[in-house]
């Protein structure tokens, strides 16, 4: 079994998904988050411009090989909003995302199971409405090396088409290269061999 190297995730916001449900008004929203600090922000500038609705509630998905999430129903019965949102984002295979659904109560209860379809959907058409794109699990390393192993250094990298984040190229050379997870182990060997030449991960 090859271990994965890619991840899904939404290059930009997805705004003002409706769905009604016996007057009730569920606006979905998707961010992509790479922090908490994301998605507080999104949060925030949501219950400003909806400030008077009566629910905020949300799921995200932070990470690639190491997830970290949350779902919060905000007032909501236990797991009826939160929850049914994180499910879709799962679903849909998706990290690095934020999804609120904005209430606002049309005074007839939906019961649970109502909110639950309610959120659930919301959540499902914020997902069909978003730019859902496959990324690849990069990592990255420096190059060190003499001025005069520059010729080497850039051979390697057009050989192996590497992608070159930064470099400074004076007497002492750095190269930060990002490498495709599964081909990071042979780029990391071919460097380490050369006399001269230090490789170290970022």
């Amino acid at each position: 079994m090859t271990e994965q190297d890619t991840y899904k995730t939404i290059t930009s916001k997805t705004l003002n998904v409706l769905f009604k449900d016996k007057n009730s008004k569920f606006f979905g929203y998707a961010f992509p988050v790479l922090n908490e600090n994301d998605v507080k922000k999104h949060i925030e500038t949501l219950k400003k411009e909806h400030h008077s609705a009566r629910h905020w509630c949300y799921a995200y998905k932070i990470g690639r090989e190491k997830v970290f999430f949350r779902a919060n129903d905000d007032g909501e019965p236990n797991n009826s909003a939160g929850m049914p949102i994180y499910n879709q984002i799962q679903s849909f295979e998706v990290t690095n995302i934020l999804i609120v659904v904005v209430r606002y109560f049309g005074g007839v209860k939906l019961g649970v199971s109502g909110l639950i379809n309610a959120y659930k959907t919301t959540a499902q058409m914020s997902l069909e409405a978003s730019n859902i794109v496959e990324k690849t699990i990069n990592i990255e390393y420096l190059i060190s090396f003499d001025y005069k192993n520059m010729n080497t250094v850039m051979r390697i990298i057009k050989e192996k088409k590497l992608n070159v984040v930064n470099q400074e190229l004076e007497m002492n050379c750095k190269i930060t290269v990002s490498v495709r997870k599964k081909n990071a182990e042979t780029v990391f060997n071919i460097f380490d061999k050369l006399y001269e030449i230090k490789i170290k991960k970022v």
